[in-house]
């Protein structure tokens, strides 16, 4: 047995049940032994038992076969060396219809809460790339993808996927422009250690945001906004960066800041700027040589 594999302990599932439902953190937890895509699986649930699954519900495993990612990527890692977990969430701040650009930021919401987990658990340098990437010394260690599902009554659901790489070796990694946590020297590869603490902070910033009425530029407690949250940990914004477009088509500048809606301002050479929006973007990429 290799070191990494020695490593693979499997989730535990009553640990996480007292932890994240009974400290009333989220409302359901389902932990699968493998699955094909816990997105595909918690989107098709919602759409068939909505009311079973209320907000904040999360499906886990340690084992995904066929995960997916922006432009239906797909990946498939060893066993219990990658977590995988789908959050549903249904923004109803107050009870009102969240705004329009409010789902479009849940998807950064969980990253930023996934890195901020990272750094403080497993004490990694954890960065965000735009628009849904988690990095570490400009190498992906987790993506994550928010869909939206259509709810029989209303307001729809976002389903969350975010998929880590714990305890891949070098020879496991899917790119050379991939790390996992094993190789950036983490103090923790204990995947229930790690879901428990992404959940928690994915909690409290969510419930933050909830209270602002799900708007990015407004203050969470008397703290930053969430927009604010996310550019302080955001990799991309400063970089010189060039944004593929379907068609061929590109947008090259200075990454400068992030939008209310939560798209991506760029300064050209010549002064000008623009915005992109992950929805419009097939590849962001640094052009300076660097992955993020």
């Amino acid at each position: 047995m290799n070191d990494s594999a020695s490593l693979r302990a499997p989730l535990d599932a009553a640990t996480l049940r007292r932890d994240l439902v009974g400290a009333g953190l989220i409302r359901r937890l389902d932990v699968v032994e493998s699955t094909g895509s816990t997105n595909t699986d918690l989107a098709a649930a919602f759409a068939k038992a909505p009311d079973t699954w209320p907000e904040i519900s999360v499906l886990a495993t340690d084992f995904q076969s066929a995960g997916r990612g922006r432009l239906e990527r797909s990946w498939q890692a060893p066993p219990r060396s990658s977590l995988a977990v789908s959050i549903l969430l249904r923004p109803a701040p107050g009870g009102a219809t969240p705004p329009e650009e409010a789902y479009g930021w849940l998807s950064m919401l969980c990253a930023s809460a996934l890195a901020a987990a990272l750094r403080e658990t497993a004490g990694v340098p954890a960065e965000l790339k735009w628009p849904n990437d988690v990095i570490i010394a400009g190498r992906k260690v987790a993506g994550v993808l928010a869909q939206l599902v259509p709810a029989p009554h209303g307001a729809p659901a976002v389903v969350v996927g975010s998929g880590v790489n714990v305890s891949l070796d070098r020879g496991e990694l899917p790119v050379p422009t991939a790390t996992s946590l094993l190789l950036e020297d983490a103090s923790t590869v204990d995947t229930t250690e790690l879901l428990t603490a992404y959940v928690r902070q994915m909690s409290r910033l969510y419930s933050g945001f909830l209270r602002t009425g799900c708007r990015a530029v407004e203050p969470i407690d008397q703290g930053g906004s969430l927009l604010e949250r996310v550019s302080a940990n955001m990799a991309t914004l400063g970089a010189p960066v060039r944004a593929e477009l379907p068609g061929g088509g590109t947008v090259e500048g200075i990454a400068v800041g992030l939008e209310a809606d939560g798209g991506l301002g760029m300064r050209a050479d010549d002064g000008s700027t623009s915005v992109v929006r992950a929805g419009d973007v097939v590849h962001l990429r640094r052009t300076d040589g660097r992955y993020a």
